[in-house]
């Protein structure tokens, strides 16, 4: 229970933190977006962090279940080859965030399989060619996608609640809590993947491939399945992203963000439970800060110095800096010899 501490105390402050901040919808805004990112971003850790393999191309997952999920509530009406038309009526919101996960894991699937048998450098440029083929797509296939003109007024989350009826999602402090229960249901997926066998399988690919096999370990099926459950919650990211902003275009995409996610794992500490949220919520908010002060371009030198500065004091990530902080106080602490006292 005591190694939970750290995160169950994270979690009850991000509850609470809607009310220290006066549900102001600026600073909401910006949270809910940081957590969106920061769920993404604890899905390239299982990858990054876990199995050592780097995805440059992580953010086409993302896409991919933002599209799908907006599509799924949108409906659609596209021609095909030989005159074959698909028309597909608008479904619940919840459906087509189901279906993103389906779908993303689905690629995440097809990624994996084709890619893990050549790792280091090729990988790392097959995850990025994916991420610009679905780019591409989502840009010309402006029947489905509407391309550069965005698909627009994709509804809210509605739950169904016993008692109460629909509620259906609207409100900044609604979307805040959803996130974040989203974004805990990763985390202790993730907690019981590296604590189980598949955990420590990935584990030992990672700290010594050879040895690993040499004992047995599927090092395709091992990172494959790791890519399915990265890929499916990075799609869980996308249908959050689609349904509270309600509008997306290609640019949800681009490759800025998933240098952010990739900052936020190294930063944080990857291959550490706590790393990504900590970095994600540093290096989400850290914008906020800066923006009345400075352009983007500027926020990007700041991003690159505050990141240098923290490998350079805690070379491993915050977590693991702070965890070694606290162990090496621990230990310089003189022993507590009891006295005895006689009358």
């Amino acid at each position: 229970m005591t190694r939970h501490l750290p995160a169950l105390a994270l979690l009850a402050a991000l509850a609470a933190l809607p009310f220290a901040l006066g549900h102001d919808p600026y600073l909401l805004n910006a949270l809910i977006t940081t957590g969106i990112v920061t769920i993404a971003a604890m899905s390239l850790n299982l990858l990054l962090g876990f199995t050592g393999q780097l995805s440059l191309g992580h953010i086409a997952f993302f896409g991919i279940g933002a599209y799908v999920s907006a599509l799924t509530s949108l409906g659609f009406d596209v021609e095909l080859l030989w005159g074959l038309r698909i028309v597909h009526e608008p479904w619940p919101p919840v459906v087509g965030f189901g279906l993103a996960v389906l779908a993303t894991a689905g690629c995440g699937y097809l990624v994996g399989r084709l890619s893990f048998r050549v790792r280091g450098a090729y990988f790392v440029i097959v995850t990025i060619s994916f991420a610009e083929v679905v780019r591409l797509v989502a840009l010309n296939w402006v029947e489905l996608t509407q391309g550069p003109l965005a698909l627009t007024g994709i509804p809210p989350f509605s739950l169904g609640l016993p008692g109460l009826g629909s509620v259906t999602l609207r409100t900044k402090m609604q979307n805040y809590y959803l996130v974040l229960v989203v974004g805990t249901l990763c985390y202790a997926l993730i907690s019981l993947l590296v604590r189980s066998r598949f955990g420590r399988a990935m584990r030992g690919l990672k700290e010594n491939e050879s040895l690993a096999l040499s004992v047995g370990i599927n090092a395709t099926r091992t990172l494959t399945l790791a890519a399915v459950i990265s890929a499916a919650m990075a799609g869980a990211a996308g249908s959050l992203y689609a349904h509270y902003l309600r509008i997306i275009d290609p640019d949800v995409f681009l490759f800025s963000t998933t240098v952010t996610m990739v900052i936020m794992v190294v930063g944080g500490g990857k291959g550490t439970l706590l790393g990504p949220v900590v970095g994600g919520l540093i290096f989400g908010l850290l914008p906020v800060a800066l923006r009345p002060v400075m352009v983007p371009e500027a926020q990007w030198m700041v991003f690159g110095l505050v990141l240098i500065v923290i490998q350079f004091v805690m070379p491993r990530g915050i977590v693991p800096g702070l965890a070694r902080l606290a162990t090496r106080r621990r230990a310089s602490e003189p022993a507590r010899v009891p006295v005895e006292v006689r009358p």
